[in-house]
């Protein structure tokens, strides 16, 4: 098999770079390891930024967005019983975020490449990628039992954390940056219309809180819990007690329970690895970068990510010009390093440290009456969480 791009991995990241390749008539070829139905059904993000969701609409794939989607023009922080609102558009000049899960976001971009009679195999695991800094690389992959190779002019590494394509880069030439942190989150899906009309940080003594959504019937909700929690430890009863517990305020609200669909728990965990470019290969999305979910960041940095690379791929391979893809790794982690500082922030602000000592404790409630009290410091939180704009995106 020969293709101009070789993607691996059918997350969004490898997905959107294929539609928008495809839109610029440039081939490709995406390579998943799982079959269909566990991509289209994989509990992801759901937070997409105002430049995300105009990306998808650009690329033709926002219709289903638009329909069933559903804008939030804020957030709310809630600590001590009470509640405080951040309201987007007026403290970033009309910016919003929309509610659509990372497993709808792959249901229509994969719908879009199956209609189009565009390459892409599921049950096709990526092996490695050979001959990265040469110009002939390719990708020796498994796919209905036997092995083939996939010859190509570059590699787009979209395979996530523990995909094999960041291992083709020499590790004397990686530097990579990681802190995890000393706590986890259960999530659960739960049968029940939304307790909130938009999401609900919550800090309490007993640890971080999240109230979010997927549709109106349909919640999603967190709970901070320590590293290494299984899942299966919690009942359904302990768990919505808890939530009621930490989420709690002094006016009456009252959370809204239902049946618990699916559960699992989530490792905090902050990753950069520089460079995202090593010869003909270009890392993309989790493959060269995590960020805790707090700041709502990772799947935004991975469609952050691929537009930057279609635009540099299409130059390349239309006008000979490497100019963007020599910049595509300083570009990329200029954001990307700004969305782990936000992650960061975020996450500090809000999680309780199983080693926290009183004091620790008083400045986490002093920098959220900042926030509460300073319409400089809502701003610039609202203005990091909806996210910046990305060059050449209307």
């Amino acid at each position: 098999m020969r293709t101009t791009v070789a993607i691996i991995g059918a997350g969004p990241a490898g997905l959107l770079l294929a539609r928008l390749l495809h839109g610029a008539d440039v081939d490709c070829v995406v390579l998943e390891r799982r079959d269909r139905a566990y991509v289209e059904r994989r509990q992801r993000a759901g937070i997409l930024e105002q430049a995300t969701a105009d990306v998808l609409r650009a690329a033709g794939a926002g219709a289903r967005m638009d329909r069933e989607g559903l804008r939030h023009d804020g957030i709310e922080l809630r600590y001590d019983g009470r509640r405080h609102r951040v309201d987007f558009p007026s403290l970033t000049g009309g910016r919003s975020v929309t509610v659509y899960a990372q497993t709808e976001v792959c249901k229509d971009l994969i719908a879009l490449r199956l209609r189009d009679g565009q390459p892409l195999l599921f049950e096709a695991e990526a092996l490695a990628v050979e001959g990265a800094a040469t110009d002939r690389p390719r990708v020796r992959f498994r796919h209905q039992g036997r092995e083939d190779v996939l010859e190509c002019a570059y590699v787009a590494g979209c395979d996530g954390f523990w995909g094999v394509a960041r291992a083709a880069v020499p590790p004397g030439l990686s530097r990579t940056y990681e802190r995890a942190y000393p706590y986890a989150w259960l999530g659960v899906l739960a049968d029940a219309p939304p307790s909130h009309d938009e999401l609900v940080y919550a800090r309490h003594d007993r640890g971080f809180a999240l109230l979010s959504l997927r549709s109106p019937t349909v919640s999603r909700l967190y709970l901070q819990v320590p590293e290494g929690t299984d899942p299966a430890s919690w009942s359904d009863a302990e768990i919505w007690d808890e939530l009621d517990r930490r989420l709690e305020t002094g006016d009456g609200w009252r959370l809204k329970r239902g049946p618990i669909t699916a559960r699992s728990v989530t490792p905090m965990r902050s990753f950069v690895h520089e460079p995202m470019r090593h010869g003909r290969l270009l890392l993309a999305g989790d493959a060269a970068h995590i960020v805790p979910p707090t700041g709502a960041k990772g799947l935004n940095l991975a469609v952050a990510d691929v537009v930057t690379l279609a635009r540099a791929l299409t130059a390349a391979v239309h006008r000979g010009d490497s100019a963007l893809l020599d910049a595509y790794s300083a570009t990329c982690l200029d954001r990307v390093w700004q969305a782990e500082r936000f992650a960061h922030t975020m996450t500090t602000l809000l999680h309780r440290h199983p080693e926290a000592t009183p004091f620790d404790g008083r400045l986490q409630r002093a920098r959220l009456d900042r926030i509460a009290t300073c319409r400089a410091a809502r701003a610039e939180l609202a203005d990091a969480y909806t996210g910046a704009p990305l060059d050449g995106v209307p």
